[in-house]
């Protein structure tokens, strides 16, 4: 598991922590140490994805078996043999996998310069450059439906929110979640923003 950049905890309905996996991991360890009952849920703010925590033990238990940061492969002993060779560049991060593309793709990959894997390579890049912006909008949507269907996917206007959403719609969005509890509706509203057309 990597370590999330920034998540956000809720207890039923309400907001209890927010900040880095360390904060949150103290503030929850306090919280159902006086309430060992509370119903927590944990998101990660960038995809919206659920995060579990165990919370059992005492705090430094929790921080201890909280992921580290990747530390660099050690160098092979020098007694050890070398790996076999695979394709691709392993050392550049490049990886080879297989692809199915039509005769005549194949055909006009072969007249450019560099051959068939720069030029896939230039169109994937010019490709992601072309989306970034509607893929960022996409992936703050997503996120933000993942957690209002945790919190509220039985809230009023659940369903027309949803589409409204997905619809990149902000003013029939914010009608739809106005009756939420505040905490829910904000931290939701935090999330959608950044899948608004207009910023």
């Amino acid at each position: 598991m990597h370590a999330p950049a920034q998540l956000t905890a809720f207890a039923g309905s309400h907001k209890v922590a927010a900040g880095t996996l360390h904060v949150v991991a103290q503030t929850l360890k306090d919280l159902v140490t006086r309430d060992p009952d509370a119903q927590i849920l944990i998101f990660d703010d960038a995809s919206g994805s659920q995060i579990d925590l165990n919370l059992h033990g005492s705090l430094a238990d929790v921080l201890q078996r909280l992921p580290q940061p990747r530390a660099a492969a050690p160098a092979p002993p020098e007694s050890a043999p070398a790996p076999a060779r695979t394709a691709g560049r392993p050392k550049l991060g490049v990886v080879a996998r297989e692809i199915t593309l039509l005769p005549r793709h194949w055909e006009w990959l072969a007249t450019q310069p560099g051959g068939a894997s720069v030029a896939l390579r230039k169109l994937v890049e010019l490709a992601q450059r072309g989306s970034k912006t509607q893929d960022e909008q996409r992936q703050a949507r997503e996120a933000a439906y993942k957690v209002m269907n945790a919190l509220a996917g039985d809230a009023t206007g659940f369903e027309e929110a949803s589409r409204a959403l997905f619809a990149g719609n902000q003013p029939a969005f914010l009608t739809y979640v106005q009756e939420w509890p505040a905490d829910v509706r904000e931290h939701v509203l935090q999330l959608a923003q950044r899948g608004w057309s207009d910023n």
